[in-house]
């Protein structure tokens, strides 16, 4: 051993613990990350979560349409601690979304979705999220359940040509049935290891980039190393969310359970209210406030990959919304429709809801078509400008 390395870490002497080194400890970071930043960590926290407790509740699962109801009742009743072990997955599964709105909202409003890699495996691992939880939520095979894996992959019918063929093909049989279940039950047990795979590249691709912060200045001088000063921070977080996540877990464990749900699925009764799980109400607002079926799928789909568009702004050179006062507007009134259309999903598809929801569909889809790119041509406009007035 030389002089050179006797005295180094072991982390950067081995080649794997050398670039972890790179990508968590000593990577540097900015001083002036508030706890905004601190929702990676916790994504990743119930990410872990999710994974234990799925596992460990698969063990016990049997997908199969006549028995998987009382496997679950099974659980709850006679398996050590199972039912705060299925409470702790369901709402985990909804901090999960919690954090994952606030991180986006977070990345919308800082503009630090300029990093068009980190954006793009972020909105896929979105949408990945999106399809766990959809075939989840079939899995207990309650009324709200099957009703629920009904209407939804009854949507598809609405496709030209090939929309009753892509159903039948969904189901694997003529209706929702013991087919249906099985590979709902394979597609959630594999999307989280997808997930898993996915996660890993966007920090990848996050850690390769340097870090933003709330000014959206860059300064390679001014920076800490993550470790010990942000896992410190991020570990205060990752204790309040685990005593929020105990406090659900005893006090309120179904809190955003159906009460449909606690009911054998019936395909002969259909459910008074339907709707889906509190995440996916902003969608199923969208949807059922088109008068149109196809009307409705679209506006389902391009609710989410309305922000992929977010690329095409093209603001390198822009800063977080806090100097920009028209995006600031803009990326607040997104929040209030987003919460608005939450709100509307969870009340009767009756008037005045439904004209409601058609009008902060058609300011959701504004704020991305029109509004920002407006805003980004515009400040572009005025700084180019102010730089022709500063060299004369």
């Amino acid at each position: 051993m030389t002089l050179n390395t006797r005295w180094m870490p072991e982390r950067k002497q081995h080649f794997m613990l050398n670039f972890l080194s790179k990508m968590f400890t000593d990577l540097p970071t900015p001083p002036n990350m508030n706890y905004y930043w601190n929702l990676g960590s916790l994504l990743g926290f119930c990410l872990m979560m999710q994974l234990m407790t799925g596992m460990l509740l698969a063990m016990h699962y049997c997908p199969e349409m006549t028995n998987s109801f009382d496997s679950m009742t099974h659980m709850e009743r006679n398996m050590s601690s199972g039912h705060m072990l299925r409470n702790l997955h369901a709402n985990s599964a909804s901090l999960f979304f919690l954090c994952v709105y606030l991180h986006m909202s977070r990345n919308m409003y800082h503009n630090t979705w300029k990093n068009q890699v980190t954006w793009t495996m972020g909105i896929t691992i979105y949408m990945t999220m999106i399809m766990t939880g959809f075939v989840g939520y079939v899995l207990p095979w309650g009324q709200m359940s099957f009703w629920a894996a009904t209407v939804m992959t009854n949507l598809f019918s609405a496709m030209p040509y090939m929309g009753n063929s892509m159903v039948l093909w969904m189901w694997g049989s003529f209706s929702v049935s013991n087919p249906t279940l099985n590979r709902f039950y394979s597609l959630h047990y594999l999307f989280p290891f997808m997930l898993t795979s996915l996660t890993m590249m966007h920090m990848i691709a996050l850690h390769s980039e340097n870090h933003s912060n709330p000014t959206g200045s860059q300064s390679e001088m001014d920076k800490l190393p993550f470790h010990q000063y942000f896992t410190t921070k991020d570990l205060q977080t990752t204790i309040l969310l685990s005593i929020m996540i105990f406090f659900m877990m005893t006090h309120t464990p179904h809190t955003f359970s159906d009460p449909e749900n606690f009911m054998k699925a019936n395909p002969l009764m259909t459910p008074t209210h339907m709707q889906p799980e509190w995440y996916f109400l902003f969608a199923y607002s969208m949807l059922r406030s088109m008068p149109n079926k196809l009307g409705g799928i679209l506006a389902l789909m391009s609710s989410i990959t309305m922000l992929y568009l977010m690329l095409l702004l093209k603001q390198e050179h822009m800063k977080s919304s806090n100097h920009r006062p028209n995006l600031k507007l803009t990326t607040w009134s997104l929040s209030m429709t987003f919460m608005l259309l939450t709100w509307m999903g969870s009340v009767p598809a009756e008037s005045p809801y439904t004209m409601l929801s058609l009008m902060m569909t058609a300011w959701y889809f504004t704020s991305f078509i029109m509004l920002m790119p407006l805003h980004s041509n515009t400040e572009k406009r005025m700084m180019n400008k102010n730089m022709i007035n500063n060299y004369q």
